[in-house]
């Protein structure tokens, strides 16, 4: 069944793709996925009593101890779908290498931060192939 979504996430990424104008010449359009949420554990000190004022009347606590907690955040990378390519990547190559593989559909992998939004088309962004971390195959 999964095989059966990725496919249909190919074919609508390709519609998407038919209906915009653009020709891209440096970077990749892409729309993200929903975030991916991860467990972190944080830590924070935890007070041994009430606040005490030294000779100089400055209060201090002091935190001999620490907490840890773990908490589900948003993850600091993100999975996208290609939507158009750069001009430059569809020029033919005797390169073989799997970074000639993206395609129009495919999930890609990159830092939540990376790339400029585009707010020519809704909810996208424009990366770079540097920016593009990894291919989901």
């Amino acid at each position: 069944m999964e095989d059966k979504e990725i496919m249909d996430q190919a074919e609508l990424a390709q519609s998407v793709s038919d209906q915009i104008k653009y020709v891209f010449m440096d970077y990749f359009l892409v729309k993200p996925l929903d975030p991916i949420k991860v467990k972190k554990e944080f830590s924070k000190p935890v007070s041994t009593g009430t606040p005490v004022e030294d000779a100089n009347g400055v209060e201090a606590q002091d935190f001999d101890s620490v907490e840890t907690e773990v908490k589900e955040v948003n993850s600091d990378y993100r999975k996208g779908v290609v939507i158009k390519r750069p001009t430059y990547y569809d020029i033919p190559s005797d390169d073989d290498s799997t970074l000639r593989d993206i395609k129009v559909g495919d999930i890609v992998i990159f830092r939540d931060a990376a790339g400029l939004r585009f707010d020519l088309v809704k909810d996208s962004r424009l990366l770079r192939l540097y920016d593009i971390l990894g291919i989901e195959k």
